[in-house]
């Protein structure tokens, strides 16, 4: 069902620091920020050869970006991404496996323009896992 990794997210305090610092220390292609106020994050992608990182850093005052940050003042790994070709169908198989789907339910639409959802941490070891549909 799923498919190829597509970013794996990391929760920065400082995401200019954190964007300079693949740029330079590893020569990375680092995009420009972009803001997801309906996710309460701004968001830097770094494209790698095989996939991408995704800077995640808080954008208001709501952001669970920053309720992470407050348990993890230096950052760390927030999620991983995989891709799915149909959301829904994968919404529906992992519902009737017992995943937890987080939020509604319902799609939202992420960073690339394209539905994602969430599923809880505490079913899949620990990690806060997102779909998103290719």
């Amino acid at each position: 069902m799923i498919g190829r990794l597509n970013h794996v997210a990391i929760a920065v305090p400082d995401l200019e620091a954190a964007a300079a610092q693949y740029r330079t220390m590893l020569g990375a292609n680092v995009g420009a920020p972009q803001d997801e106020p309906g996710h309460g994050v701004t968001v830097i992608f770094i494209e790698l050869p095989n996939t991408k990182i995704e800077l995640l850093y808080p954008l208001g005052e709501g952001s669970p970006i920053q309720g992470f940050l407050d348990k993890n003042p230096s950052g760390g790994i927030h999620h991983v991404c995989y891709e799915v070709d149909d959301i829904l169908a994968a919404r529906d198989h992992l519902k009737t496996e017992g995943a937890r789907v987080l939020g509604d339910g319902e799609p939202k639409i992420g960073a690339h323009g394209k539905p994602v959802l969430f599923l809880h941490p505490k079913d899949f070891q620990g990690t806060l896992v997102e779909l998103e549909q290719v």
